[in-house]
């Protein structure tokens, strides 16, 4: 804290009548960059971090065919192994981007790595559905501090904007390769240690850059963090709860029981209440005017869609590969691999698009790859040949990499630097949310029209299904040429004018006073009064050791006379 006088400073240890003590908060050093030798291994466990995360969310979509044999778990209770880790990763993840900004990016992120590490500890020991979908959750929460915590520590440790865009470039593509590379991987750990496999493999390798972040990745917090919002954190809960758990009940409880019809009411009372709720906040946890740019709105809608086909596919491919054409673990995750190799050679060409200002074509190029892969895939049937398949599923994988890069720059640009982390966060959990769909659709689509066993039916069955998935992939298309348009960017640029036309707030220190010339009312001027004033016969001087210096009075103080004046 900082002293500033009403006046010149007296001599040491004199106190003078009518002088008032302004406690300032002393200016909060900003964190250091480490050295450039060091950049690059604190990006190296940012993106090791990530990675998990990425891999868990498709690893398991290969041994869900042997979770469903060991357990004895239908196909929705397969489907919410799946969901319920997306669920809660697309759920907490704003609030625990908040709690990185107070509490510290390097403390969150070690306590994430910890908590996805005991997670994946109690997913390998669940001896039943409910005790593993209980772990899922857990390794979900501490996943989700991890997307929000990295990013703010890659944008500290790299200050140049050319060496961030790098770091950042190489962190999405970390990301992108362990979505695509999840179902090879995990049918390699599925075979050697059966699907708990794929959880004991998470555990030494979270708790080593969980070391290695505490040794080497400095620590950092935000000037002033966002105040949480826990009434809108608990709307989002409830609203993609309620509406996830609809669409996947409802095939088996039937769509217009009361049941099914009051949780899909409940998701629209939380919508709407949500909509009010941010309106009235000064500080809301999802800005609503950021959706006035068709830029980000369409960005937005096409991450959603991207990722909803890619979490149909994967859990349509799981089942038909092993379910219906009897094949292992291990060739089934070999089966998918031209997909995770599409994904990591066309990323880059689309990066390379998006630098020359053709975004409008890596959408289309996205759009189109997405939308005739699954139209492939709907009349492939039961016996399709090998090279067909691999055709498809890099096709497929095409899409997937091709969509990240212009959707994000879609997203981004056109707006103010200020509200770029936001809008990174909703771009990020959009795609969480569009996977959980993806998965959340499929399979009661697919189980309404299986009849007979998943070897013999499985085909016929999943026609509608990915009949679904191919107009999602449609959607995007579309998504991305309204997105690329004039008009979008001409909204982009009114949003960004209500950001730079709208007053921001001072920050409001904990411990001092409002900065100077903030309107106070007379009940807060005077309880500052009498918190600031020093005991009854004692100086100033004669306090305990505290680190405080003597400042120059502000030009305009929030604390006037008690009579006459105003602040």
């Amino acid at each position: 804290m900082a002293v500033a006088w009403a006046r010149a400073a007296p001599a040491p240890g004199a106190r003078v009548p009518g002088r008032r003590l302004h406690l300032v908060p002393a200016p909060r050093r900003p964190a250091a960059a480490p050295a450039p030798a060091r950049r690059w291994l604190v990006l190296g466990i940012c993106c090791s971090s990530i990675f998990l995360v990425g891999l868990d969310s498709t690893a398991l979509t290969v041994a869900l065919p042997s979770i469903g044999q060991d357990l004895h778990v239908p196909v929705p209770g397969l489907q919410w192994t799946v969901d319920i880790y997306l669920l809660v990763l697309a759920s907490l993840q704003m609030a625990t981007g908040t709690a990185a900004d107070r509490f510290g990016r390097r403390r969150v992120f070690q306590a994430g790595l910890a908590l996805f590490a005991a997670g994946s500890l109690l997913c390998g020991l669940a001896p039943a559905l409910g005790w593993l979908l209980a772990a899922r959750a857990v390794q979900a929460s501490g996943g989700s501090m991890l997307n929000p915590a990295a990013m703010s520590l890659i944008t500290v440790t790299f200050p140049g904007r050319a060496e961030r865009a790098r770091a950042v470039s190489i962190w999405h593509a970390a990301f992108g390769v362990a979505l695509a590379a999840g179902p090879l991987l995990g049918g390699q750990a599925a075979a050697l240690a059966g699907w708990q496999g794929i959880f004991w493999l998470n555990i030494p390798i979270a708790l080593a850059a969980a070391a290695l972040a505490g040794r080497f990745v400095p620590d950092s917090r935000a000037a002033r963090a966002r105040r949480p919002d826990p009434a809108g954190q608990a709307l989002v809960i409830v609203m993609l709860g309620s509406a996830t758990y609809a669409i996947i009940e409802g095939p088996s409880a039937g769509w217009a029981t009361p049941q099914i019809a009051g949780l899909f009411a409940a998701a629209a009372a939380a919508l709407a209440g949500f909509i009010a709720w941010e309106r009235r906040r000064a500080e809301p946890m999802i800005d609503l005017r950021l959706f006035r740019s068709v830029q980000f709105s369409g960005a937005i809608a096409a991450a959603a869609g991207t990722f909803a086909a890619l979490g149909g596919f994967l859990f349509l491919t799981a089942l038909y590969l092993q379910d219906a054409r009897g094949l292992s673990p291990v060739a089934a995750g070999l089966h998918v691999a031209p997909m995770a190799a599409a994904v990591a050679l066309s990323a880059p060409l689309a990066g390379r698009l998006v630098a020359r200002r053709r975004t409008r074509a890596a959408m289309l190029i996205a759009g189109s790859a997405l939308t005739v892969s699954c139209a492939g895939l709907a009349v492939a049937g039961g016996a399709a040949p090998i090279w067909y398949l691999a055709a498809v599923y890099a096709l497929f994988g095409c899409g997937i990499g091709a969509a990240n890069e212009p959707i994000t720059y879609a997203a981004l640009s056109g707006l103010p630097p200020a509200q770029a982390g936001l809008a990174g966060g909703i771009n990020s959990c959009s795609r969480m949310v569009g996977q959980v769909l993806g998965v959340a659709i499929a399979g009661p689509v697919l189980m309404a029209h299986l009849h007979g066993p998943m070897r013999t039916g499985f085909a016929a069955a999943a026609f509608p299904a990915w009949c679904v998935l191919a107009g999602t992939g449609y959607a995007v298309l579309l998504a991305g040429v309204v997105a690329t348009g004039r008009r979008a960017a001409a909204t982009a640029a009114r949003a960004a004018a209500l950001f730079a036309a709208a007053p921001v707030p001072p920050p409001v220190p904990a411990g001092g006073p409002p900065p100077a010339g903030t309107p106070i009312g007379s009940r807060a001027r005077a309880a500052a009064r009498r918190a600031m004033a020093p005991p009854a016969g004692r100086h100033a001087a004669a306090r305990p050791a505290r680190p405080w210096r003597r400042a120059a009075r502000p030009a305009q103080t929030p604390f006037p006379p008690a009579r006459g004046g105003t602040p």
